[in-house]
């Protein structure tokens, strides 16, 4: 009994000693509000957290499925402007809690979904950013797996020694086990450092893009055929691609709308996690589209066909007997990409996954720790699995995206339509039945009830997606997910709050903490 407490003791996190068992299931220091000195991200800290995180292997490839459907290049790059200007609103409007409060997308859930309840959510989200960091990982080792093929060709020649159960070779799996490792230092600094990271990736990464485009417009003596490409299909059926190709743009941008109070909490000043975004998002996104555009269209004049993938292209270069300037070409360019998705992986998974577990054990993970079980979990899949089979993948990923988008419906009211800008910090922390977010037993039903509305009006497209006969009905409000989830859930929401008012509803919205939990922490901090 003596090792088994402590085995337990060591495992712990440091937490205040007065704090009783029901609120160490819901508070350590990683779910308190941000402290001032930390609070160090700035507009430009945005902007480079965007640039960084958009200039990515998805987000260049993104366009592809958009052009093989039979549109021209630039209704798919006008689906990519229309859908994350669309979205970025929406990201905005989640992000101010955390902006204003400073506090992470688990903490700023129990408003809206209850104390406990809220731990469902923060599971689901919590969970898929595990996966999808193992996905990622998979992808930077094919990046890996080309930096290393322009130092020592060789590489691509390893002998296999994995049998054909484990569904990799020795040659990929050795690549993705060294991003694997390469990555994990960088989970190591708190999110209010890590922004200096994102400050290098937003120069060396749009870097390479821009030499990688010219290079292939030079090679290819021009841009390409892409570009002078008309439209296969017209009229309904086009313009139903294009608003299905926004609304994708949109779904695989959820995720990111969801946690985005997680990076808003270490913002200097609202302001600053506000107009950066606004602008900086469907910006940066909408341009890698189009270098991702121009360079594949170059390919088809290299090649013969469009390549997509630009580490397939990039490992194409290598294929023809290279020279040196090419080898340190290619280079550069896959060490650029390595940046990128590491980056990528620390933006949308590893802190999320971080937040997210630290909520759900507080007594023992924090948000370093939860970063590090996220990579574990990721290696653990065999994300290349996943990977092999694509399109189920994907369908259901964008399955999830309704998950998150009756979320995001129920936060987003809570916040501007309920209590509309009033906050009780010190209530977040605590289970009394006489506090805000107690609810029922820690649990709103009335969250419950809107989100499982918001789930439902889509489980009939879902069927479709994945080859059921459904009505055409059905398959068009799949179609628009995003809006129909989040709608739904919003709408549902509200009426409830309605018939079913809450404490701490307002009649005018201000931004404001009733219990004075900054205020506090001060005259605490100075011994008064």
């Amino acid at each position: 009994m003596g090792v088994a407490r402590k085995l337990t003791q060591a495992l712990e996190i440091t937490h205040d000693p007065s704090l009783t068992l029901a609120q160490q299931l819901i508070t350590n220091e990683d779910l308190l509000p941000v402290v001032p000195e930390n609070r160090t991200w700035r507009g430009y800290n945005y902007v480079a957290f965007w640039v960084a995180d958009m200039f990515n292997i998805n987000t260049w490839m993104s366009v592809s499925s958009m052009i093989q459907l039979g549109m021209a290049w630039w209704h798919a790059w006008i689906c990519v402007w229309v859908g994350f200007v669309v979205v970025t609103p929406f990201l905005v409007l989640n992000a101010r809690p955390g902006a204003v409060f400073h506090v992470t997308f688990p903490v700023v859930i129990r408003t809206s979904f209850g104390v406990f309840g809220s731990m469902w959510c923060v599971f689901n989200r919590g969970a898929m950013a595990c996966i999808w960091y193992g996905v990622q990982a998979s992808i930077g080792g094919t990046c890996v797996l080309v930096m290393l093929r322009a130092i020592w060709p060789s590489v691509n020649t390893i002998p296999n020694s994995l049998p054909a159960s484990s569904g990799t070779n020795t040659r990929d799996f050795v690549c993705f086990f060294l991003f694997w490792i390469l990555s994990l230092p960088l989970l190591w600094f708190p999110v209010h450092k890590i922004r200096h990271f994102f400050v290098v990736k937003t120069v060396v990464t749009p870097t390479a893009a821009i030499v990688f485009l010219i290079w292939c417009i030079i090679k290819a003596r021009g841009i390409g055929p892409i570009v002078q490409q008309p439209a296969s299909i017209h009229g309904p059926n086009l313009a139903w691609a294009m608003i299905v190709s926004l609304m994708s743009c949109i779904s695989n941008m959820v995720t990111l709308l969801t946690n985005a109070p997680d990076f808003a909490s270490r913002a200097r000043t609202p302001a600053a996690a506000l107009w950066p975004q606004l602008f900086a998002f469907p910006l940066a996104s909408s341009i890698i589209c189009l270098i991702g555009i121009l360079v594949s269209s170059s390919s088809q004049a290299i090649y013969g066909e469009a390549i997509w993938s630009p580490i397939d292209l990039l490992g194409r270069f290598l294929d023809d007997n290279p020279s040196h300037a090419t080898r340190f070409g290619v280079w550069f360019i896959s060490a650029s990409f390595v940046i990128a998705q590491m980056g990528t992986n620390i933006s949308a998974n590893s802190v999320s996954a971080g937040c997210d577990l630290t909520a759900l054990l507080p007594r023992f993970i924090n948000i370093r720790r939860g970063g590090y079980i996220a990579a574990i979990v990721g290696l653990c899949i065999c994300p290349w699995n996943l990977l092999k089979s694509s399109n189920d993948f994907t369908s259901y990923l964008s399955a999830y995206s309704v998950f998150l988008s009756s979320i995001a419906g129920v936060m987003v009211t809570e916040y501007y339509l309920i209590r509309k800008g009033h906050y009780n910090v010190v209530d977040l922390y605590q289970t009394g039945k006489d506090t805000w977010y107690w609810y029922t037993y820690g649990v709103n039903f009335r969250a419950y009830a809107a989100y499982i509305s918001g789930i439902l009006i889509n489980v009939v497209g879902f069927a479709g997606a994945t080859g059921y006969m459904v009505p055409i009905a059905a398959t068009r409000i799949y179609d628009l997910s995003f809006l129909t989830g989040f709608g739904v859930s919003s709408i549902v929401y509200y009426v409830l709050n309605r018939i079913f008012p809450v404490v701490g509803a307002a009649a005018a919205f201000e931004e404001i903490d009733v219990s004075g939990y900054e205020s506090r922490s001060k005259k605490a901090h100075a011994g008064i």
